[in-house]
């Protein structure tokens, strides 16, 4: 006969180490927003008020849970992440309202409604570390809790608050509001829109959260892809690539909305879809380098509920880590796409190689490597060039030689990922300038040989008038 002893564990250690998981406090939130869409809701209200202690409420019109189901949803591992679901539950371990609340509070209350009855349980954790024992409340007030009357004078629906929160600073509670939010805009942008079903409504300390939907779909110059099917053991996975604007494309504040907070270079690659809500985005799971010439590359990827462990989605829902049967589709993906997606920016890296324009830059190949180099071949610095005396033209040599060898590339590459709206390059030569030289050439003389090359400059090129014109 097998030997055995009862060993439980410290239920008041126990708890302080789930508490741990590593949610923030925004994806906490939307863990608890995956139950009351599950539960069939499209009227979300969130409060948080931050006197005389910060207070987390969050009320829905969904379908609303009896004394025994209440109970139940309070219970740890209250589901088998095994057992077949409806497609459209969010949910998959039984664990995301008490872990996304315990990582943010010390006493979580949960009161619904159902059949015009009222039912509410409390965990509080410094009563369970006290008594060591795993004993759920029943509390006897709570009408004055945030959204209370809200929530009695729905036919149906849940009220969640958190008090006692102790992970974040109520003094700083305008940008957790803010990341709250845009994070909530982002993950639920479908049932924002209405895409696919019934269109949700969320808001915020009563501010409505407005979809965002991260593929600029809007915009005449997104690209859609084709859309592919991909068939994982016997269940389709639709993955659909896109690649955004270029920022020439766009205006500031659009090309900045886009971006992010995370910023365009971050936010590159895939984002997973699981019930319409969003797990994870901008990551390329070790499959492929982030880099800026990719940066417009975003894949969306949907999977149905019944496909977690192949895609190694995290209790949190924000980690995701793709078996290796799926991993070659998507590296054949991303070769396709990345290859469209850097186009935007081959194109116009290789004007500098334009042969019908004499460029006052150019490539200088040095074996396999190369390096910008300043036309010396342009015919404004042979000219300059031939009226200098041997000492100046050495020293306007060594000048060119060190404005190449110390121009600021990765000073430049950083402005471009981060504002290219705020370079104005071309500002340095004004139209007056221009003129100027114009008016000086025409004074001095030309051969029609030199105009000629002239006009095939970038300043002359589209300028060609100037030229012809001051020649009549």
């Amino acid at each position: 006969m097998l030997k055995t002893e009862l060993v439980n564990p410290n239920v008041g250690n126990f708890i302080e180490s789930i508490r741990d998981i590593g949610y923030s406090f925004e994806v906490a939130v939307a863990d608890l927003i995956d139950n009351s869409l599950t539960a069939g809701c499209n009227d979300l209200q969130i409060t948080m008020v931050p006197q005389p202690e910060l207070v987390f409420a969050m009320v829905d019109n969904g379908s609303g849970m009896s004394e025994n189901e209440v109970v139940e949803a309070m219970r740890l591992a209250s589901r088998n992440p095994k057992e077949i679901r409806n497609k459209n539950d969010l949910g998959r371990f039984g664990l995301g309202l008490k872990t996304a609340s315990f990582s943010q509070c010390r006493r979580l209350t949960v009161i619904s409604k159902k059949e015009n009855t009222l039912s509410c349980r409390q965990w509080d954790l410094d009563y369970i570390s006290e008594k060591n024992e795993w004993l759920l409340i029943t509390p006897e007030e709570i009408a004055h809790l945030p959204l209370y009357n809200e929530l009695n004078i729905l036919k149906s629906g849940t009220l969640i608050c958190w008090q006692q929160i102790d992970r974040c600073d109520k003094n700083n509670l305008t940008n957790i509001i803010d990341q709250v939010r845009k994070h909530l805009a982002l993950v639920f942008h479908r049932f924002l829109e209405g895409a696919d079903q019934k269109t949700v409504k969320i808001k915020i300390n009563n501010n409505p959260v407005l979809p965002f939907n991260p593929f600029n779909l809007n915009h005449p110059a997104t690209q859609q892809l084709q859309l592919e099917k991909i068939k994982i053991y016997s269940s389709d996975v639709n993955v659909q690539p896109f690649i955004l604007p270029h920022h020439s494309k766009l205006s500031q504040k659009e090309y900045e909305y886009y971006a992010t907070e995370e910023g365009y270079i971050k936010s590159q690659g895939f984002y997973l879809y699981r019930g319409n809500r969003i797990l994870i985005y901008g990551t390329w799971w070790g499959l492929h380098k982030i880099v800026d010439a990719h940066k417009l590359v975003r894949i969306k990827i949907d999977i149905p509920n019944d496909m977690d462990a192949l895609w190694g989605i995290d209790i949190k829902k924000s980690i995701a880590r793709p078996a290796d049967a799926i991993k070659t589709d998507l590296r054949r993906i991303i070769s396709r796409v990345t290859d469209i997606g850097s186009k935007p920016f081959t194109g116009r890296g290789r004007k500098i190689e334009d042969k019908t324009v004499i460029q006052f830059w150019e490539i200088l190949p040095l074996n396999d490597d190369f390096r910008f180099s300043i036309n010396q071949d342009h015919p404004l610095f042979t000219d300059l060039e031939s009226e200098l005396s041997s000492v100046a033209s050495q020293k306007l040599q060594i000048y060119l030689k060190g404005l190449q060898a110390y121009l600021p590339i990765d000073a430049i590459q950083f402005k471009l990922q981060n504002s290219p709206h705020q370079i104005k390059q071309q500002t340095a030569l004004s139209e007056s300038d221009i003129e100027a030289l114009t008016e000086r050439l025409l004074a001095s003389g030309l051969q029609q040989s030199y105009i000629d090359e002239l006009l095939k400059t970038e300043i002359y090129i589209n300028r060609k008038y100037l030229i012809s014109n001051a020649d009549k």
